[in-house]
């Protein structure tokens, strides 16, 4: 009986050995590199590691246009513009911030005419933003009419290019 007893002591203190040599208290590289997880047990390869970095890595914003075109002696909303603002709004509804919305014309047309279309532009720009949740207090207009173009000369390409709402 002592034989048998100290044959189950030594089997159990094998067994506690083991045991303990296959536990791992390592936090290195080298272990997650290799698929290590907490209970020692391997969950796969290198590709492991990529997959963990890839879900790591932080998201970026989708980079949304901050200038907003219309048509000749208009100051409604393009089809494509409100859906870049609406993008918009829901980021300054997450994070509010203040805004200026610059309102541009071509040079056709008289100086105060210009100065006026501006404002209606930036305008339709705050209001909508506002009816998607903005804080319109947030929100400054700014005419320059057609004194800053964008484009230089007296096509209709640069006409097109100047008559914009610009956010910043």
């Amino acid at each position: 009986m002592n034989n048998t007893t100290t044959m189950r002591g030594l089997g159990l203190a094998l067994v506690l050995s083991v045991l303990a040599g296959c536990s791992s208290t390592s936090t290195q590289d080298a272990d997650a590199g290799a698929g290590a997880t907490d209970t020692g047990v391997t969950t796969g390869g290198a590709g492991s590691a990529e997959v963990n970095a890839v879900e790591e890595a932080p998201v970026q914003e989708e980079v949304l246009d901050t200038v907003f075109y219309f048509d000749f002696d208009q100051s409604m909303l393009r089809p494509d513009a409100r859906a870049a603002l609406t993008a918009h709004a829901e980021r300054l509804k997450a994070s509010p911030r203040s805004l200026r919305l610059e309102g541009h014309g071509d040079e056709r047309g008289t100086r105060e005419y210009n100065m006026a279309l501006g404002e209606r532009r930036g305008i339709a720009v705050r209001d909508f933003l506002s009816l998607q949740g903005v804080d319109a207090s947030m929100i400054e207009v700014v005419s320059y009419g057609e004194e800053r173009p964008a484009s230089m000369g007296s096509s209709d390409s640069a006409y097109s290019q100047n008559r914009r709402v610009e956010m910043k």
